[in-house]
C-alpha cells in the first residue's frame, strides 16, 4: 500500500514541476538575486561602518600654529546636560560692541583654536565664545561615547547648550541676544545643524563644511571601486541605489555606535534664510570641495563661497591669512554688526563665486 501511494506522490510531484517549471525557475532566479544582492549590500556596509568608526581626520593644525587667548573661563550644560566648558573673550569693554560671535572648533582640536581664526575679528571689535566639545579639552562626555570626526545629535546638543548659554549672559547684560556662528570642519556642521532650531541666530561662516550622509556616499562610490571584484556592483547604479546604501548605511551606525548623525543637507534646506559663508581648501583631499559647492547651491540667499587655491582641509587661514581676515571680518561686520559699508567689499571678493550653482 505504501509503496504504490510513494510512487503516486513522486509521480505527482514531477508532474508539478514540469507544468510549472517557468514559475518555479522565475522563483528560484528572484531568490538568487535576492541573496546575492543580500550579501553584496552587507559587505558594503561593513566597510562603510568600519570607514565611519576609523577614518582618521587630517592634521588641521601644528602645536606651534597659533598663539593661545586666554579669556573668561565658564561652565555650562549641553542641551542633554553634560557639563561643558568654554570661555568669554572681550574685544575691550570700552569699545561699542558689535556682536559675539560663538566659536565651534573642529575635531580633535578644543576651544583654544580660535585663536587660529578669530584674532582678526577679535581687534575688530567683535566679542568671541569659544567653547569644547564634549570629549574634547576640559569637557566631559558620556559614559561610552567616542566623539568621531562626523557631527552626531550629541555635539548638537553641545552647540544648542552654548547657544542658549550666551544667550542667556546677553540677556542677562540687556544686550540682543542675536549671536554669529563661525564653525570649522565638523564643528560648522554641528553649528549649522543646531542653528536650524534658534532663529536668533543670525549668519553662519563655516570653513570645511560637510554633510555626512553626502560625505559617506562619496566613500561609497570610491571604496566600491576598489573592493568590488564584480563592475556591475559598482557601476551603472542609479541614484536611488546609493540613497538605499546610504540609509542602511546610518540604520546600522545609529545601532553600532548609539547615536545619530543628522543632515547638515536637509537641515540647510529646511531652515529659514539666514546668511552663509562657505570656505573650503582647493586641495582638500579629505572632504572634497564639491561637497562644499552642493551645500551651497542648497542654501538661500543671501550666501557666499570662497574656495581657496592650493589650500587643504582648513588650511585656508594659513595659506591665504590677509584675504581669510578681511573676508571673515566684513562677512560679520554686514550681517552680524550691520555695517553695510562692508557690503560692497564682500561682493567685490567674490564676483566669479557668489553665482555658483
Amino acid at each position: 500500500m505504501h509503496q504504490p501511494f510513494a510512487s503516486a506522490l513522486a509521480t505527482g510531484f514531477w508532474t508539478h514541476v514540469q507544468w510549472n517549471w517557468a514559475l518555479l525557475s522565475i522563483l528560484g532566479t528572484l531568490f538568487t538575486v535576492i541573496l546575492l544582492s543580500a550579501l553584496i549590500l552587507a559587505r558594503y556596509v561593513r566597510i562603510l561602518l568600519n570607514i565611519l568608526q576609523d577614518t582618521p581626520p587630517p592634521l588641521s593644525m601644528g602645536p606651534l600654529d597659533f598663539q593661545r587667548l586666554e579669556g573668561e573661563q565658564v561652565q555650562f550644560r549641553a542641551a542633554d546636560g553634560v557639563s561643558l566648558r568654554g570661555m568669554f573673550l572681550y574685544a575691550g569693554r570700552n569699545k561699542p560692541r558689535k556682536g559675539m560671535i560663538v566659536f565651534c572648533h573642529e575635531f580633535g582640536s578644543d576651544m583654544y583654536s580660535c585663536a587660529r581664526y578669530c584674532r582678526p575679528l577679535l581687534e575688530s571689535g567683535f566679542d568671541v565664545f569659544t567653547f569644547d566639545f564634549r570629549g574634547h579639552g576640559r569637557s566631559s562626555n558620556q559614559p561610552g561615547y567616542i566623539p568621531r570626526q562626523w557631527a552626531s545629535e550629541r555635539e548638537v546638543n553641545d552647540a544648542i547648550g552654548a547657544f542658549a548659554y550666551v544667550q542667556s549672559v546677553l540677556a542677562g547684560e540687556g544686550l540682543p541676544e542675536e549671536i554669529g556662528v563661525f564653525g570649522i570642519s565638523r564643528g560648522a556642521g554641528a553649528a549649522i545643524l543646531a542653528m536650524e532650531r534658534n532663529e536668533t541666530v543670525k549668519c553662519v561662516l563655516g570653513d570645511g563644511t560637510f554633510s555626512t550622509d553626502v560625505t559617506i556616499e562619496s566613500f561609497m562610490k570610491k571604496w566600491a571601486k576598489i573592493f568590488a571584484k564584480v563592475r556591475i556592483v559598482y557601476e551603472n547604479h542609479p541614484p536611488a541605489f546609493w540613497k538605499f546604501l546610504r540609509w542602511l548605511v546610518f540604520l546600522f551606525a545609529h545601532r553600532r555606535f548609539k547615536c545619530r548623525f543628522p543632515s547638515v543637507r536637509k537641515a540647510i534646506a529646511r531652515m529659514s534664510p539666514r546668511p552663509m559663508f562657505f570656505i573650503h581648501g582647493e586641495r582638500d583631499s579629505y572632504i572634497r570641495p564639491d561637497q562644499t559647492k552642493y551645500l551651497y547651491a542648497l542654501a538661500p540667499q543671501p550666501k557666499f563661497l570662497w574656495i581657496i587655491p592650493r589650500a587643504k582641509h582648513n588650511q585656508g587661514v594659513a595659506i591665504a591669512p590677509d584675504e581669510y581676515r578681511q573676508r571673515t571680518v566684513a562677512f560679520f561686520e554686514w550681517f552680524l554688526a550691520g555695517n553695510e559699508s562692508s557690503m560692497e567689499y564682500v561682493e567685490a571678493l567674490t564676483p566669479s563665486i557668489v553665482d555658483v550653482a
